[in-house]
């Protein structure tokens, strides 16, 4: 991207946070805000949503619970970001609108969604359901569930570790990372979280000022070791590359989310961890609540497709145990049984 080369040309090496969000981010020029991202068999990558329908209707079983659990609230708002084309929010509310009527009438649906053209593409497929949806110029004070699959996962990062931090210089009209040592953190310790994955934890910040009472409910691929360390995975039509400089712009970028850090911004927050585990106990807690009756009105189609949907869903080697569930809780009685998504949760960090 010429724009990375001038800058880059004009002030020197840069960290790989600010490339990322050019590579990304870029108005003009990024791959998620031009429109390049592509989703599922023809596109860059498969998502759980990208599976079919079935993701929805089981997020939406858990998105009642959590109605049910905050009194059957009136003004209840699901906020989804890191919407792309909108077919989760598409699946949901067709799902509710349904199977759960009263639900259906009680919520708004909120997109916070920055890129013009994903908006547009949002409307269009969401235009069914006329007001039920909108999309804030900015975060607004909500009660109800806060949503994302895959987005804490393509926020820019700084490669920062044992003291030292890579930029992105040029030799010659190539990119090339840059060994720099930290000289403004020199004093902090080599794992600085703060450093490495600043825009994440500036978003729970601002997610949890703005959440009055409910659920935060993240879903993406990381780890939660000690000794973390993270690794750029860049990916285009299907196919790992070896170099984030390769196709920029055309080619998603990913970090795996660094959880522990999370986890500590959000207690910092005075949020309260609800749940933590993999995405095959979390939809497999749901998916017994439902066959349990505790939700007679709920019925999920059997069918060759929708087996096969889950299979990939939930098996160790497909999506299982790739994606993990983190739930946080503000302003929530803590004296409840864990949501349904949680029933059968491996505690796989420490929420205290």
């Amino acid at each position: 991207m010429q724009i990375i080369r001038d800058r880059i040309e004009k002030d020197g090496p840069h960290s790989f946070e600010w490339f990322m969000q050019q590579a990304l981010y870029h108005p003009e020029h990024g791959y998620y805000s031009s429109g390049r991202c592509q989703i599922g068999r023809k596109g860059d990558y498969f998502t759980n949503v990208s599976v079919g329908p079935l993701f929805g209707h089981l997020l939406a079983a858990q998105f009642a619970e959590i109605w049910k659990r905050l009194g059957k609230t009136n003004d209840f708002i699901i906020v989804e970001q890191g919407a792309h084309d909108g077919q989760f929010a598409r699946d949901v509310l067709e799902f509710l609108r349904e199977h759960l009527p009263e639900f259906f009438e009680s919520l708004r649906y909120r997109i916070l969604e920055p890129f013009p053209i994903l908006k547009e593409h949002q409307r269009r497929k969401l235009a069914m359901f006329g007001d039920k949806v909108e999309w804030p110029d900015s975060p607004e004070p909500f009660a109800g569930v806060h949503f994302s699959n895959e987005l804490l996962d393509a926020m820019p990062v700084r490669l920062v570790s044992n003291g030292g931090e890579k930029l992105v210089g040029l030799e010659g009209d190539k990119f090339v990372f840059v060994e720099c040592s930290q000289r403004t953190t020199a004093s902090q310790p080599s794992r600085d979280r703060g450093a490495f994955n600043q825009p994440a934890l500036d978003w729970i910040d601002e997610t949890a000022a703005n959440l009055n009472r409910g659920y935060i409910i993240a879903i993406d691929y990381g780890r939660s070791e000690e000794g973390f360390h993270g690794k750029v995975q860049v990916r285009a039509q299907h196919r790992n590359l070896d170099s984030p400089f390769e196709q920029i712009g055309y080619a998603d970028l990913t970090m795996s989310v660094d959880w522990e850090s999370i986890i500590e911004r959000a207690k910092a927050n005075g949020l309260c961890i609800a749940g933590f585990t993999d995405q095959h106990h979390f939809l497999t807690g749901i998916l017994s609540v439902i066959q349990s009756g505790r939700f007679p009105q709920l019925l999920l189609a059997e069918s060759p497709k929708a087996n096969r949907e889950l299979k990939t869903l939930l098996h160790p080697e497909m999506l299982g145990r790739a994606f993990q569930v983190l739930a946080l809780a503000k302003n929530v009685e803590n004296n409840q049984p864990p949501l349904a998504g949680f029933k059968f949760a491996r505690h796989l960090i420490q929420s205290d």
